[in-house]
């Protein structure tokens, strides 16, 4: 089985491209600083990260390009996906990243200031292709869904 569940801050904001043809999809890459505990036998605890590469594709890249932004908290499911490649220098280079299956906001916009969306899930995957902004939270803290989306949304 070949399963991975993160939790962590995007370091930058998502690096997304399409691929060419009548059927573009979007690919969009980005990197999470995942939080590893560790304690040196003095009992101290230490912080530090681990930087895990992401890829996400298709409805998943356009979520990033629309949602995500550095410092941004997600949770992310996947699978880890190996791969080499021989530079310009011929040198051969290992690649190791996770291909995202499934993100989701992982805090709140009030708990981060205004880099998240809290609780706008990622599996909606935005399917209209109209430039609207990102939902605003009303002050109960659930998201205002805009106007003529909700033909859109899975569970009507």
């Amino acid at each position: 089985m070949n399963k991975v569940i993160l939790m962590g801050r995007l370091t930058r904001d998502p690096e997304v491209r399409y691929t060419q043809g009548d059927n573009q999809m979007a690919i969009a890459r980005y990197t999470l600083a995942v939080d590893r505990r560790f304690s040196r036998g003095g009992g101290d605890d230490n912080n530090t990260a681990d930087f895990i590469s992401c890829v996400a594709f298709g409805k998943s890249g356009e979520f990033a390009e629309r949602y995500l932004r550095k410092g941004t908290k997600i949770a992310v499911t996947g699978r880890i996906q190996t791969g080499s490649y021989t530079n310009k220098d011929g040198v051969k280079v290992y690649t190791t990243d996770v291909v995202v299956e499934d993100q989701e906001f992982a805090e709140s916009k009030n708990s981060s200031g205004n880099n998240s969306n809290g609780g706008f899930d990622a599996n909606y995957g935005g399917g209209s292709s109209n430039s609207q902004s990102a939902p605003m939270a009303a002050g109960d803290g659930f998201m205002n869904i805009p106007d003529g989306i909700d033909e859109e949304l899975p569970f009507n």
